[in-house]
């Protein structure tokens, strides 16, 4: 068992329709892993990215399973499916999405992640993911130790990065009804005290996907928790920091989406309901 803390089988705590995900993938299916190879101290999924997980919260313990709840929620969908934080279950993921077919769906696979991959493991999604949903959380070493325990996140997560562009593009497709169903969407959230991070990210996109349309999500919605956060962390974002950090993006000229401040109040699941923790 690794850091991550999963077991070999699966271990699933949510699947369910989402619509707080960007624009062109609303609504998705989305299936909560249990476990996370990165475990950032202010993860607003905390009850389930832990290495130990409490049993009350793992509601899916085999492929089958999870198959019949897509199958039973897909139809309500435009037939998106997601994978989140599903990093140390990759092995898996080819027979979760059979298993999904033999039941008469042919869904676009979404790889949401914490953008902490190696690139082995993402050569073992080619050709079965459609769309990478990464994270792009830090371009500094100090503070992916201090929050994610991970020095060499920067490193990892571009060239990670890289791969997935290299795999399905850049750009984001999409249908004649705004449903995504190819490429590639670059996730950023500012985190409270560290706009200069926040701004190195933005020119490293800038900088190494140039030529492509670059879909970039600027997300605005942290908040804290757990009362015993370090400072800055222990806080909000304020309007000032997430106004810098926007100018730039907006000066980038990247497509995508800003959000308003007051997002911090609707993205704090409860795993205990495994119906619809954000409900």
């Amino acid at each position: 068992m690794g850091f991550c803390g999963a077991p070999e089988a699966l271990e699933v705590s949510a699947i369910c329709v989402h619509t707080g995900e960007e624009p062109p993938l609303n609504p998705i299916v989305n299936v909560f892993f249990s476990h996370c190879n990165l475990h950032c101290i202010y993860c607003q999924n905390h009850d389930i990215s832990t290495a130990a997980v409490n049993t009350g919260f793992v509601h899916y313990r085999t492929a089958d399973e999870v198959a019949d709840r897509i199958g039973q929620l897909l139809p309500q969908t435009g037939g998106l499916l997601g994978f989140v934080t599903a990093t140390h279950y990759v092995k898996h993921l080819p027979t979760i999405v059979e298993a999904v077919r033999k039941r008469g769906f042919s869904p676009t696979i979404v790889y949401n992640s914490s953008g902490y991959e190696s690139i082995e493991t993402l050569q073992m999604l080619d050709g079965l993911v459609d769309i990478y949903l990464p994270d792009l959380k830090y371009l500094d070493p100090e503070v992916a130790l201090s929050y994610s325990h991970a020095r060499d996140y920067p490193e990892v997560s571009t060239q990670a990065i890289l791969e997935m562009k290299r795999q399905v593009g850049a750009g984001l497709k999409c249908d004649e009804e705004g449903v995504a169903f190819r490429g590639l969407i670059i996730r950023h959230l500012v985190l409270p005290g560290h706009v200069d991070n926040s701004l190195k990210v933005l020119d490293w996109i800038a900088d190494n996907l140039p030529s492509f349309t670059i879909h970039v999500s600027l997300m605005a919605q942290y908040f804290p928790p757990q009362t015993d956060l370090p400072a800055p962390i222990n806080r909000t974002l304020t309007e000032t920091e997430y106004r810098q950090v926007a100018d730039k993006y907006e000066a980038l000229g990247f497509d995508g989406w800003l959000q308003e401040l007051a997002s911090e109040h609707h993205y704090r699941p409860d795993f205990s309901k495994k119906d619809n923790p954000f409900v």
